[in-house]
């Protein structure tokens, strides 16, 4: 491998601090631990056993042993010369402190009680508090330092405003870089790393902080935290750049020190080879893969998805940009043992219903009068991966789908979403967010894919809510906004969201308190161009969870009950009463009414 004297190319993989999978992707794989203390000395009971300092406070245990015969045996840390009773108990990998068990080769980390530090201490031991032997230790040495953040140099900027304050080292797989501006004027710019003294177009793509892999935006004096791809670590790489692929332009860039003493990453790497030739990484979760051979064309998904999302991709509608409304897509998702990659038109973004009679929306071929041309070959769910392989043909019969060319590139669009209860792509929460180009019948094989990287996220807590119980409403207002994502509709519901969600007074799907015989005024403002599926919403309350009244059949709107907003004509057909505005609609209510935005249904 070229650059070879700039760094040692020692392959690190990455350490799942919270339970260490002893996961070698290769024979030559090394997997960087943290900072060696040694071999346990064993005594007594079979200990052994290798020691890592992981950060300042935490060690971590490999191929860990010990019987389980001792009385009262703990794991014992102090400051004094040798193990003996002047010590304290390190909680197990569990934060236990319970008396030891049996240990077979097993690895885990240990962390040291009351913000104690490794430095602090002289030795680490199995200690038997009872006969007061130690079974086995490890001697931490003087002036020992632990692995922790470093902090390295600024953005050296060429051009574009690149500026920065000083970047740091999170661990070997994390930088974080403060007070970040680039003024978006690149054409073809990205988070850029590679080998070498000086930054150059042979090098990789950094996902942004939001794992996607499009062209940078533009930053101003923003806090960012960049995760490396796939099994790169901060000892593979000399430099860190905000690269122009297309000008072949470094904007701004610094050199990475060799043998930072950072701790070990968080993130578990998770390998996936690719069957077919062709690779193409479209966001740090997803990538595609594919292979024309005659007149059809093998595609695979893989992507890091729950069970309940789906990955969809297809060609865009117009030749000269990525553009869902008009795309042709497949959406591709497991459900059990079973998979599917079923043919999609995108008419509206909204799901697919009835307008006027007509299917408008994300529908199945099937529904708008075409056929379903994907036929499915495989499917398979491993280590959280779908992957998902289907064909068709380059040129359909079906009029509605689009052609894949053979010559040139095209423009693609992709996206990951959750499934609604009924197996239908509702609101993309991952999707592109400029325009993505592949060129399909490369003469050449390429693959820019990596990979995949999953990380501890911090849950962030959905939104609370909100309540209107004041006695003296009788009004409301009801006005369509944005669904909030997944700490606005999605954290408060727990459902899927179309996009868009009610907010009555205010407040974000709020709950209504109503009482028992008064009369109360529902204002609602959802659209009142019946032609359109995105921008027609009527207001409609139902017992029904999950909305979407008018996409039932008639068997299953038998079964819900509607308290406001429908009318049934002389044949028993359901029609909304509240269009763009609906004033004086007598509610008499005896419940407690929630309204939620899918609750809410959409006809």
């Amino acid at each position: 491998m070229p650059n070879m004297r700039f760094k040692h190319r020692i392959l690190f993989s990455v350490l799942n601090i919270f339970l260490l999978v002893n996961n070698v992707i290769s024979e030559d794989t090394e997997v960087y631990k943290g900072k060696y203390l040694g071999k346990i000395n064993s005594y007594h009971h079979q200990v052994t056993g290798d020691i890592y300092a992981v950060d300042e406070y935490t060690f971590l245990l490999t191929n860990f042993n010990y019987d389980g015969n001792g009385a009262d045996t703990f794991f014992w840390a102090g400051a004094s010369n040798r193990p003996g009773p002047q010590g304290f108990i390190v909680p197990d990998e569990y934060g236990k402190t319970n008396v030891l068990d049996r240990y077979f080769n097993k690895d885990f980390t240990l962390t040291l009680p009351d913000n104690k530090k490794i430095t602090e201490i002289k030795w680490f031991a199995v200690y038997d508090l009872s006969s007061q032997n130690t079974f086995g230790d490890v001697y931490i040495p003087e002036e020992f330092e632990p692995p922790t953040t470093q902090k390295i140099s600024r953005l050296t900027s060429h051009s574009h405003d690149v500026e920065s304050e000083t970047i740091e080292i999170i661990d070997a797989k994390t930088i974080k870089i403060s007070q970040f501006t680039y003024n978006g004027g690149g054409k073809d710019t990205y988070f850029w790393v590679g080998l070498g003294p000086q930054p150059s177009s042979k090098g990789t793509k950094v996902p942004d902080e939001y794992g996607y892999l499009d062209p940078l935006r533009t930053y101003s004096k923003e806090d960012i935290i960049l995760q490396l791809p796939g099994e790169w670590t901060i000892f593979e790489i000399d430099w860190f750049s905000i690269f122009d692929v297309e000008s072949k332009q470094n904007y701004g860039s610094v050199i990475i020190p060799d043998g930072l003493n950072v701790p070990p990453s968080l993130v578990k790497v998770v390998p996936h080879t690719n069957a077919l030739p062709n690779c193409f990484q479209l966001h740090k979760d997803i990538q595609v893969s594919w292979e024309i051979f005659g007149p059809q064309i093998t595609i695979q998904l893989a992507g890091q998805v729950a069970e309940d999302e789906y990955m969809a991709f297809g060609l865009s509608a117009a030749e000269n940009k990525s553009e869902m409304i008009g795309s042709d897509v497949a959406i591709a998702y497991i459900d059990g043992y079973l998979g599917y990659a079923t043919d999609y038109n995108i008419t509206a973004k909204a799901p697919c219903g009835k307008v006027l009679g007509q299917y408008k929306g994300v529908c199945k071929d099937e529904l708008l009068g075409g056929i379903d041309n994907n036929q499915l070959h495989t499917a398979v769910r491993e280590s959280g991966i779908n992957i998902i392989t289907y064909r068709r043909t380059l040129i359909s019969s079906d009029p509605g789908d689009k052609e894949y060319p053979i010559e040139g590139s095209s423009y693609v669009v992709w996206a990951i979403g959750r499934l609604n209860h009924n197996k239908e792509p509702m609101f993309h929460d991952v999707y592109p967010k400029g325009n993505v180009q592949i060129e399909l019948n490369r003469k050449e094989k390429e693959s820019n894919c990596f990979a995949f990287t999953r990380t501890h996220e911090s849950f962030r807590e959905p939104w609370d809510k909100s309540q209107i119980f004041d006695r003296t409403i009788r009004t409301f207002t009801a006005i369509l906004g944005p669904s909030a994502g997944k700490r606005g509709y999605q954290g408060i519901t727990g459902m899927t969201s179309t996009g868009l969600a009610w907010y009555v007074n205010g407040y974000l799907i709020p709950e209504l308190w109503l009482r028992r015989g008064l009369t109360y005024a529902f204002k609602v403002y959802g659209g009142n161009n019946p032609h359109s599926a995105e921008t027609y919403h009527p207001f409609i309350i139902t017992d029904e969870p999950h909305g979407g009244f008018d996409r039932l059949s008639e068997e299953a709107q038998k079964k819900v009950r509607v308290l406001a907003g429908v009318e049934f004509t002389r044949r028993g057909q359901p029609r909304p009463t509240a269009g763009k505005q609906l004033q004086n609609s007598k509610c008499i209510a005896y419940f407690c009414c929630q309204i939620y935005g899918e609750n809410i249904s959409k006809t």
